[in-house]
């Protein structure tokens, strides 16, 4: 059930970018935003992990560096039955911790310093399962492609606005005139942003479930 919701809400977003390029530019738009979604997911899937990585200031960390976070994480994902994944910190006080990577094989687990200093083992061991646990169920790639799509949404939202002001707009009498036009730019961004929603925030309560199977 949970594939089949996945795969639901993945292929309305995907559905969503290509109305909407079909509205504003027709059957050259609609291929030209099913052409950006795939762009898009390839580079998310692909490059995702980097990009997180590289935002947050993560920098990675050796065992020699940090012979608790390794002794936690082997022991987690060996009963996980997971590759160990790339560890990093961030220079951060807020305390924090999150996984990215495409795949189990390419998986990293940041946290912060901040997480480091405020937890002991066993509070340490339950966020390092639940992040473990979105490594299990591929909720990293999912969600990065889920923002991918809807990020694209957006910027074609952007791109109409603004052919709207300096193009004149859309004859009134085609495809529902000058008031569709508007009610698209405002209704597609929106739907996409509760797509995402949808796909991104159920999965922390199913980590937290995995992480706590993990853990015993």
């Amino acid at each position: 059930m949970r594939i089949l919701r996945t795969t639901f809400l993945l292929t309305a977003l995907t559905l969503v970018l290509i109305t909407f390029g079909g509205y504003f530019g027709g059957r050259n738009g609609m291929t030209m935003a099913l052409i950006f979604a795939l762009i898009g997911n390839a580079f998310a899937y692909f490059f995702s992990d980097k990009i997180a990585l590289w935002s947050s200031g993560a920098q990675p960390v050796t065992r020699e560096q940090l012979p608790r976070l390794y002794e936690v994480m082997e022991r987690l994902a060996a009963k996980a039955n997971l590759p160990v994944p790339k560890l990093y910190v961030v220079p951060e006080a807020a305390p924090n911790a999150f996984a990215t990577g495409r795949n189990p094989r390419h998986a990293s687990v940041a946290v912060t310093e901040g997480l480091l200093q405020l937890m002991n083992d066993d509070e340490l061991e339950g966020v390092i399962a639940h992040e473990l646990s979105h490594v299990r169920n591929y909720d990293i790639l999912i969600s990065s492609i889920a923002a991918t799509i809807a990020g694209a949404i957006t910027y074609l939202a952007r791109m109409g606005y603004w052919a709207n002001i300096f193009g004149g707009g859309r004859d009134d009498d085609r495809e529902g005139g000058g008031l569709a036009g508007i009610l698209m730019l405002i209704l597609a961004p929106l739907a996409a942003f509760l797509l995402q929603l949808g796909l991104t925030r159920r999965p922390e309560y199913s980590a937290d479930a995995t992480g706590a199977r993990v853990v015993g």
